[in-house]
C-alpha cells in the first residue's frame, strides 16, 4: 500500500499520524473494542488509554503518590519492602525469549508505535543511550521515552556480559529506530571512554535517515519526568539553543584538566601539568547529560578548532563533566551562549536531568535547594523513593536521575502509569 509515497516530508509526517490512527483503529478493534477510533475524539483517547495503560504490578495509590499523598506514599514505601525480594528483575534470558517474537514482545510491553500528535510527528528527537548493565530498568527507560518518529542510539559499555549485550541488541532489533552503536567503548570510570561513548553514538545518529532536531543523552539510570509531547513543546522554546549545566569552574575542579592522566582499569593524575586549553574562550564545568541541537553536534565532529579541542581532553579527568560545559560558552558554536557571568547556568536551571545531591537535600525554608531524599544516596545521589515523585514532577527538567527498581519500584511504576495516562489522554494521575 502506497498512501504516503511521492508526497513532501511534512506531507508524509502527517500521513505517517493517519496511518498511525487507522492502526491504532485496527488495534484497538483487535482488542475486543467494536467501535471504530478516530484520533480526535476523547471517546478514542479513553480506548486508546484502556489498550496501552501502563498499571502497577501491586496495589498502588499511585494517584496519591504523584499528589504527594503522605498516607499513600508512606504506603508505597512499605509495599517495596513487601514484594522487592518477591520479584527478580528481568534477566538477559528473559529479553532474549521475549523478543524471539517482537510483534507480541512491543504488544505484551505495551510500546506506541505511531505518533501521537502532528506536533510529535513533525519533531523528531535523537536519544544516545550510554548503559552497562540492569536490563529491565533499560527496557522501561527506552519504553517510556519511545516514539516512533524518535531515533534511538544505545551504547553498550564493552566491558558488559556477553548475555546482556547479546539482550539489548535483541531487543534493538524490534525496532527500526532503535540501534546499538557501532563502534563500542570499555568505558572506565570519569575517563575519557565515557564522552567517547556519547561521540559515537552521535556519530552514528547523524548518519541516521531521521531528521532529528535535538539531542539529548541519557544513561541506564535515568527516567523521563516528561511526556514526548512536553519533551517537545520545551526543545521548542529554546529556539536553536543548547540546554546543559555550565558554571565558572572551582579552584579543586581546575585540577581536573591542569594535570595529565593515565588510564588502565582506573584512572590516576600524573605529575606532568598540562598546556592550556586550545580554545580562545574560558573552561567551565558542568554534566554528561545535555540537550543539544543537531547544528551543535555536527559542530562538534566536524569542526577543526572543537576537534583539537577535545583531543587535548582526552588525558583529563572527568571530561565529560567539562566538554560540553566549555564548548556550549564558546563563540561561533552552533547553539551556545557566551561566556559571560550572565549566562551561568547550574543543574537546577538546565532543562536535561534533574538530581539531588546528598550534601545539598535539605530544609528548603532554610535554603536548601530541594526536600530531603526519600529512597537512599549511591556515589552522594539521591536514587529515588515514591516521596520524590510529587516534588519531581513540578520540576522543569526533562528527565530524573537516579532511579532503581531494587531501592524503590513504586517510584517508577507510578511515574509509567501517570506519564502514560498524560501522554494518552492529556491529563496525569
Amino acid at each position: 500500500m502506497r498512501l504516503c509515497d511521492k508526497k513532501l516530508p511534512a506531507a508524509r509526517r502527517r500521513c505517517a499520524v493517519l496511518l498511525g490512527s487507522l492502526l491504532l483503529a485496527a488495534a484497538v478493534a483487535l482488542r475486543g473494542i467494536a467501535l471504530p477510533c478516530r484520533d480526535a475524539q476523547p471517546r478514542c483517547r479513553d480506548r486508546l488509554y484502556g489498550a496501552l495503560r501502563l498499571e502497577p504490578r501491586w496495589k498502588l495509590d499511585c494517584a496519591g503518590v504523584v499528589r504527594g499523598d503522605e498516607e499513600a506514599v508512606r504506603d508505597a514505601l512499605v509495599s517495596n519492602l513487601e514484594v522487592r525480594n518477591k520479584r527478580q528483575p528481568l534477566s538477559p534470558e528473559d529479553y532474549l525469549n521475549m523478543t524471539k517474537d517482537c510483534r507480541s514482545f512491543k504488544e505484551g510491553r505495551r510500546y506506541i508505535e505511531f505518533p501521537l500528535s502532528e506536533e510529535e510527528a513533525d519533531f523528531p528527537i535523537a536519544y544516545s543511550m550510554v548503559i552497562h548493565h540492569k536490563i529491565e530498568m533499560f527496557e522501561r527507560l527506552l519504553r517510556s521515552l519511545y516514539a516512533p518518529q524518535n531515533v534511538y542510539c544505545v551504547h553498550v559499555d564493552g566491558k558488559a556480559p556477553a548475555a546482556f549485550q547479546q539482550a539489548v541488541r535483541a531487543i534493538a532489533a524490534c525496532f527500526s529506530n532503535v540501534f546499538v552503536a557501532s563502534r563500542l567503548e570499555s568505558v572506565v570510570y570519569a575517563s575519557w571512554s565515557r564522552l567517547q561513548a556519547d561521540l559515537n553514538c552521535m556519530q552514528d545518529l547523524l548518519r541516521s535517515p531521521v531528521p532529528w532536531r535535538y539531542i539529548l543523552t541519557t544513561c541506564g539510570t535515568d527516567f523521563p519526568i516528561k511526556t514526548n509531547a512536553e519533551i517537545v513543546r520545551a526543545l521548542r522554546v529554546l529556539q536553536g539553543q543548547n540546554s546543559m549545566e555550565s558554571e565558572k569552574p572551582t579552584a579543586y575542579k581546575q585540577e581536573r584538566w591542569k594535570y595529565q592522566h593515565l588510564v588502565k582499569t582506573s584512572i590516576s593524575r600524573t605529575a606532568t601539568e598540562k598546556s592550556p586549553s586550545p580554545l580562545p574562550s574560558p573552561m567551565f564545568t558542568g554534566s554528561a547529560y545535555i540537550a543539544a541541537t543537531r547544528a551543535f553536534v555536527r559542530h562538534v565532529l566536524e569542526d577543526p578548532a572543537a576537534g583539537r579541542f577535545l583531543d587535548w581532553a582526552k588525558d583529563t579527568y572527568s571530561p565529560d563533566e567539562h566538554v560540553w560545559a566549555t564548548l556550549n560558552r564558546a563563540p561561533g558554536v552552533p547553539g551556545a551562549v557566551p561566556y559571560s557571568d550572565k549566562f551561568q547556568t547550574s543543574d537546577m536551571n538546565a532543562l536535561p536531568r534533574l538530581v539531588k545531591w546528598q550534601y545539598l537535600d535539605g530544609d528548603t525554608s532554610r535554603g536548601a535547594p530541594y526536600p530531603p531524599c526519600t529512597g537512599r544516596f549511591q556515589r552522594s545521589v539521591c536514587v529515588y523513593g515514591a516521596g520524590d515523585v510529587a516534588w519531581m514532577l513540578r520540576q522543569r527538567q526533562l528527565l530524573a536521575n537516579k532511579f532503581d527498581p531494587e531501592v524503590d519500584d513504586a517510584a517508577i511504576q507510578c511515574l509509567e502509569s501517570h506519564l502514560r495516562r498524560k501522554a494518552l489522554l492529556g491529563r496525569g494521575l
